[in-house]
């Protein structure tokens, strides 16, 4: 038991990172409230597959152009400003919300245009708030604190959906946009204490060249590009998150829509909690491969059902395999990544990890329009299972990444255990 347990010395290791990571558990807490009041609000307004679809859709330009921007921003800039400014942004655009739903007929097109500024935001955090961790603790801590910051996400995604689909149902949109707000001061609070974290190589003004510079890196890379593929794959084809509130109704459960939305995270949380044999595991590739197949099967499986446990559990399972998937992909990102390009390849990480979800969304509401709810979730898991077979046989690299005995981590390791004595 001891070998599977996670590690929790990081929290005890590091103010800093103890700081951040109390601070995300009451930021992200209150966002995924926001993240089940706003799909919920667009369907109450219009009761549509395709304006909820769409709600996704819309971040898909903002968190591109601005995921790739904050890239660049957090090789250039102090990380830790980065983070505080974008959340305080957050803040405000929440704010516009909560007002916006106290009016007597609140606007629909506000919505979107809302939801593609937390996209914006998000894109300029994210690459910030990824790349920052390596600095907070030591080379060989990473695994863990990456695990724990994993768990920090969990908790907000199923404590939040769960607190925000009664919120919202019973008090209305405004309700959870209200929570979210004071959730956003506590963090703020939090971050304000967190020492700066400036860029250790001095840089001129960020440009597209820099830019160019990670990407450029990023396929130089093929056991990187592995990594954002299967994700995209996964998350784009056998995403059925926007389909939750349509998926409660279907099988009459509507009052279980909080359980749709932290069941995936649920999964996630107990192969989080017991990642500790993930230290010990060496070929990440392959557990990549394995997680994002396992996740197609399972959303295939939820879609062949009527009966809400059945479903629920299939969900939870795919959110372990998912997890699985997603644990390795840090350590891959974490452990192999110069510092000086951290921030920009965060961003192309971000883009792989919050795109697909959010193409994801219009794919599964379209499909759903076209044919039916039922078809859109197992077609899409069937269709993830063919694409990361796929990826993993036209990719080697990608697929036999053994962190032992890779040149870019093994050199990394070297490089980070010199600085830090």
């Amino acid at each position: 038991m001891a070998r599977l347990a996670m590690d929790l010395s990081p929290l005890k290791k590091y103010r800093d990172f103890r700081l951040i990571f109390t601070a995300g558990l009451f930021s992200y807490f209150g966002s995924m409230i926001t993240f089940v009041a706003l799909p919920f609000q667009v369907k109450e307004l219009t009761n549509s597959f395709w304006a909820v679809g769409l709600n996704g859709m819309v971040e898909i330009i903002p968190l591109t152009i601005f995921g790739l921007y904050g890239g660049v921003l957090a090789d250039h800039v102090d990380r830790k400003k980065m983070i505080w400014f974008t959340e305080f942004g957050t803040l405000i655009a929440t704010l516009v919300l909560l007002l916006n739903a106290r009016r007597e007929n609140p606007s629909v097109i506000l919505l979107f245009v809302i939801a593609a500024i937390f996209a914006a935001l998000s894109g300029l955090k994210r690459p910030s708030q990824e790349a920052i961790l390596p600095r907070l603790v030591s080379h060989d801590d990473l695994p863990s604190a990456s695990a724990l910051m994993s768990l920090r996400w969990q908790f907000g995604g199923i404590v939040g959906p769960s607190v925000g689909g009664l919120l919202v149902a019973t008090y209305g949109a405004s309700a959870g946009y209200l929570v979210d707000c004071l959730t956003f001061a506590i963090s703020l609070s939090l971050l304000a204490r967190i020492k700066s974290v400036p860029p250790l190589i001095t840089r001129t003004a960020p440009s597209i060249q820099s830019l160019v510079e990670g990407i450029r890196y990023a396929f130089s890379r093929k056991d990187l590009l592995g990594t954002y593929f299967v994700d995209l794959a996964a998350m784009f084809l056998a995403m059925p998150m926007a389909l939750f509130p349509f998926w409660a109704d279907e099988i009459g459960a509507p009052w279980a829509l909080g359980l749709f939305y932290s069941s995936i995270t649920a999964g996630a949380v107990v192969v989080t909690i017991f990642s500790g044999w993930m230290r010990h595991y060496p070929k990440h590739g392959r557990a990549v491969v394995f997680g994002a197949l396992g996740w197609g099967v399972a959303i295939a499986f939820a879609g062949t059902s009527n009966s809400l446990i059945i479903v629920i559990t299939c969900l939870v399972i795919a959110g372990a395999f998912d997890q699985v998937s997603a644990l390795f992909r840090g350590f891959i990102w974490n452990q192999s990544i110069p510092d000086e390009l951290r921030g920009r390849l965060a961003g192309i990480e971000m883009l792989s990890y919050l795109l697909g979800p959010l193409g994801g969304q219009a794919r599964a509401g379209g499909m759903a329009a076209m044919t039916s709810l039922r078809f859109s979730v197992v077609g899409g898991g069937l269709m993830c299972i063919g694409f990361v077979i796929a990826i993993a046989a036209v990719m080697p690299a990608f697929r036999n990444y053994d962190v032992n005995k890779n040149e870019f981590a093994v050199q990394e390791a070297k490089i980070r255990k010199n600085r830090e004595k």
